[in-house]
């Protein structure tokens, strides 16, 4: 009986064990105020600060998660790209139709330098390697920025607007999705151009991206139809294909987990297991809020924040996802 009990109880466990969710809602942060879409996310862990794009309200939305505080930072185009480099104390934000990229002191929330001549700046990724900043911008482009001076290091000219771009951290290469190319561009960032084109293979608007460097995996959301593309960095080729939910805008790779969190503007978030070799499956769905379609996982807190606008009588809020 002993024996059994113990057996029973660990089977009981483990089946708990596997039933927990992989995304449990934690807590909202009401965003008063701020009406129309909002984009992309940055972080700064150890200030604990979340910085959110409101794009549709002009504003960057600078929340304090461990004192809940905000500040509004105003006076921008259409905010679309954040980014936070804790070295410096700086935010950098791309303005779409401000046509420029302003560079914060994120102590005191001033503006320190504005690039103009940047029409349609979008996206912003930080090299560490190299210590700049990349933009994707205009009809087909990414700027190198010195984060230090704000000078430009020359444009890498692309087939189209570039949304999501991915940074190799251990070589040169940038992986674009350039939605009117129809293609992953592949870049040499050393050399400024082009090497290699992917095609989509059935697929089209491909704005969300994410990369698994050490397993050599690209993934790209498509928003027709909806699915998440895998793609090897070594050769090329599309070796997965996994259905998700509509109109991602984001998608993170969570390595220790070996999951991709694809959040989809339908109002859910779609966590696809990687469960070895080239075999991805969609593991859950965690519920969100509709139009609520990017968001950050940040992995040194084991949460994924989510950007719910307002609709109707739903004040915007960020949901904190914490991840199992």
């Amino acid at each position: 009986m002993r024996g059994g009990a113990f057996l029973a109880i660990g089977l009981l466990a483990s089946m708990c064990a596997e039933a927990a969710p992989a995304l449990e809602l934690q807590s909202s942060i009401a965003l008063p105020g701020v009406k129309g879409r909002i984009d992309h996310l940055s972080v700064d862990v150890g200030g604990h600060r979340l910085f959110v794009a409101a794009l549709g309200n002009g504003t960057v939305e600078v929340l304090d998660t461990q004192r809940n505080h905000r500040d509004s930072i105003r006076g921008f185009g259409e905010p679309q790209g954040v980014l936070y480099i804790a070295s410096s104390n700086r935010l950098f934000i791309a303005n779409g139709q401000g046509s420029r990229v302003d560079i914060i002191d994120a102590g005191t929330l001033g503006v320190l330098k504005r690039i103009e001549d940047m029409p349609d700046a979008d996206n912003l990724r930080y090299d560490p390697v190299a210590r700049k900043v990349v933009v994707g911008y205009g009809s087909g482009a990414l700027r190198v920025i010195d984060p230090a001076t704000g000078e430009g290091g020359g444009d890498i000219h692309l087939p189209g607007h570039p949304e999501s771009f991915q940074l190799e951290s251990n070589g040169a290469r940038a992986f674009v999705n350039v939605p009117e190319a129809h293609a992953v561009v592949v870049v040499d960032r050393k050399k400024g151009s082009v090497i290699a084109r992917w095609p989509l293979s059935n697929a089209s608007a491909n704005f969300p991206m994410a990369l698994d460097e050490a397993s050599h995996r690209l993934f790209v959301g498509s928003r027709s139809p909806a699915v998440l593309l895998v793609y090897d960095t070594e050769s090329g080729k599309l070796v997965a294909r996994v259905e998700t939910g509509s109109d991602a805008d984001d998608i993170f790779y969570d390595a220790r987990r070996k999951r991709i969190y694809v959040v989809c503007g339908e109002g859910r978030v779609d966590v696809v297991r990687h469960e070895g070799g080239d075999r991805y499956v969609l593991e859950s769905s965690a519920s969100t809020s509709p139009r609520a379609r990017t968001g950050l996982f940040v992995p040194e807190e084991d949460r994924l924040y989510v950007a719910a606008p307002a609709v109707g009588s739903s004040t915007a809020r960020i949901l904190v996802y914490r991840v199992q």
